[in-house]
């Protein structure tokens, strides 16, 4: 069985000494209670017909509900995540009104085994957040994103 893969843009800005970063909080029923470990890298999962910036570019626009701004995209490399999904990121110096986010959304069986679908957002809220604070709110296998963007000159 092939590995999955997922591709995803880290935006980031700076305010004074501090930078921040753009996360979001992951929608659905299984994480609406939850905030520690909770939150992702706007990202999703793509195929070997597709590139890799072009998979992170489209799944920003789908978790965001906006194109991703310009600017130029630094690669921060890969990054196992504990499911076996290698997430490839890039990082990206730019501001984006989170209140501007309008997250897509999925279908899933709700609760599990009714038969009934819902809908529910990929994200439910996306924040600037301070690295530090967000390497707590971070999904675990993500962090390394962190780690990387603050090597960068």
């Amino acid at each position: 069985m092939a590995t999955k893969q997922s591709a995803g843009l880290l935006l980031f800005r700076r305010r004074g000494p501090v930078t921040e970063v753009l996360i979001g909080h992951m929608g659905g029923p299984f994480w609406q209670s939850k905030d520690a470990a909770a939150w992702s890298v706007p990202k999703g999962e793509y195929t070997a017909e597709e590139e890799p910036m072009a998979a992170a570019r489209r799944e920003f626009e789908e978790e965001l509900g906006l194109p991703p701004p310009d600017g130029a995209w630094l690669p921060l490399g890969d990054a196992r995540q504990a499911n076996g999904k290698v997430v490839l990121c890039w990082a990206l110096e730019a501001d984006l009104d989170t209140a501007l986010v309008t997250p897509g959304t999925f279908a899933m069986e709700w609760p599990r085994g009714s038969g009934r679908m819902q809908e529910f957002p990929e994200i439910d809220r996306a924040e600037w957040f301070a690295v530090e604070a967000a390497r707590e709110k971070l999904v675990s296998g993500q962090r390394v994103f962190l780690d990387r963007l603050e090597q960068l000159p």
